[in-house]
């Protein structure tokens, strides 16, 4: 079966759950029948979704080989001629053909910095022909196609800033303070506020080199843009996403399980297991003032959503409700459930083990992702490229994360040591 029929399959057998479930209210036991019922359609969509996760595990594996990554971009950016749009003609124009392809306007503008979404910084060597500024919609398209590599993308906050100069953002957790009774003409009692300081600095990350025969791009039905966006979104997502999620903060992003503190380690034995008072403890190390915002959610590996989807609560239903549409976080729609709060499955979260942070909890969105505007395409046509027939291509992009908080907005679940 193919993959888009395997998730077709999936969000019919989804939709029962949910309808099931939504019959009894949060505090009423679940009759058996349905309950065996309820058990039957989760242990199909479990078969369902161990299918989708082989024939996604093929895909990464042939994606993991370069000439499957161009043919699976080749196809993606396959069109007619008449359906590209202008927007970007200038671009897609020095991509196919250097500078010296531009339509005379587009190359007249440009190098008098006259068009605010496309420019040239000429290199002074023979080997490139400068580096383009592209245009803020490919950038905002970029990123979007970015969303699909690892979650962090789908729920953190992002800004977006002119320069990369660092950012500090002062912080302070008054939780503790409160204020007094005084008597009359006596005096109040000082209480200074500690602040903090957290930095949103960017890092310069690379696409590495694309190599593209003369022969792809020099045709005329591959939308070479396109083509390009596709690789830049695989290998500048999976990194960002790497980093965002376990980055050190050291020569690179503090990743949201770097910056994140314990709010429930597992008792002794649990080095692999988690248990439904375990999740509860956990909710409740937030505090309420984040709990209630929009945005609050659980982040987890794939691996431990499947040790999770087999917990019941003490009614017998299922902790776990699975949803209904495979990119629900990415285009809206029904996500995957854990405890009623949506669940973010992200590939570089630690998988449970001795001393793992392998889930999270809280406002999410308090990790902010700060894209400088400019992403920068470079082509190269030196002797390394053309002694083989190819073009080169070298995407840049400036990028940094954080988490932007002080009071514990998001808590992590830790596998006990032993």
């Amino acid at each position: 079966m193919k993959l888009q029929q395997l998730r077709e399959l999936r969000n019919q057998k989804s939709k029962e759950a949910n309808e099931l479930n939504n019959k009894y209210p949060a505090d009423q036991r679940m009759p058996a029948a349905e309950a065996e019922r309820m058990d039957a359609i989760l242990a199909e969509i479990e078969g369902i979704d161990a299918d989708i996760a082989r024939e996604g595990r093929r895909a990464k594996l042939a994606a993991d080989d370069p000439a499957a990554q161009h043919a699976a971009a080749m196809d993606a950016a396959t069109r007619t001629p008449g359906a590209q749009g202008e927007e970007s003609r200038a671009l897609r124009s020095f991509m196919a053909g250097g500078v010296s392809n531009m339509a005379d306007e587009d190359r007249a503008r440009m190098l008098a910095r006259q068009t605010p979404d496309i420019r040239n910084a000429m290199s002074t060597t023979t080997t490139t022909e400068g580096g383009f500024t592209v245009a803020t919609e490919y950038q905002r398209s970029l990123e979007i196609a970015m969303r699909a590599f690892g979650g962090m993308r789908q729920v953190a906050h992002a800004i977006r800033t002119a320069t990369g100069a660092t950012m500090n953002f002062p912080t302070t957790d008054p939780t503790a303070e409160v204020g007094e009774i005084v008597g009359q003409n006596a005096p109040v009692t000082g209480q200074d506020t500690a602040f903090g300081n957290l930095t949103l600095d960017v890092f310069k990350y690379s696409s590495k080199k694309i190599a593209l025969p003369f022969e792809l791009v020099q045709d005329s039905f591959i939308d070479i843009e396109a083509y390009i966006q596709a690789l830049l979104a695989m290998r500048l997502g999976r990194i960002q996403n790497t980093h965002f999620t376990a980055g050190t903060g050291v020569n690179q992003p503090r990743g949201i399980v770097t910056a994140t503190s314990s709010g429930k380690i597992g008792a002794t034995g649990q080095t692999v297991t988690v248990t439904y008072d375990d999740f509860v403890d956990l909710e409740h190390s937030v505090d309420p003032a984040y709990r209630g915002q929009p945005g609050v959610g659980y982040m987890m590996h794939d691996s431990t959503v499947q040790a999770v989807r087999k917990i019941k609560d003490g009614q017998n239903r299922p902790i776990f409700v699975p949803g209904y549409e495979a990119d629900a976080m990415v285009n809206g729609g029904a996500p995957d459930r854990l405890m009623g709060r949506p669940i973010t499955i992200n590939q570089d979260m630690p998988v449970m083990a001795a001393n793992a942070k392998s889930i999270l909890f809280g406002q999410l969105s308090k990790y902010t992702i700060r894209d400088v505007m400019d992403l920068t395409i470079f082509r190269m046509t030196d002797s390394a490229f053309t002694l083989n027939g190819q073009i080169g291509f070298v995407g840049f992009l400036r990028t940094g994360g954080n988490m932007i908080d002080a009071g514990g907005a998001v808590k992590a679940y830790v596998n006990s040591a032993t």
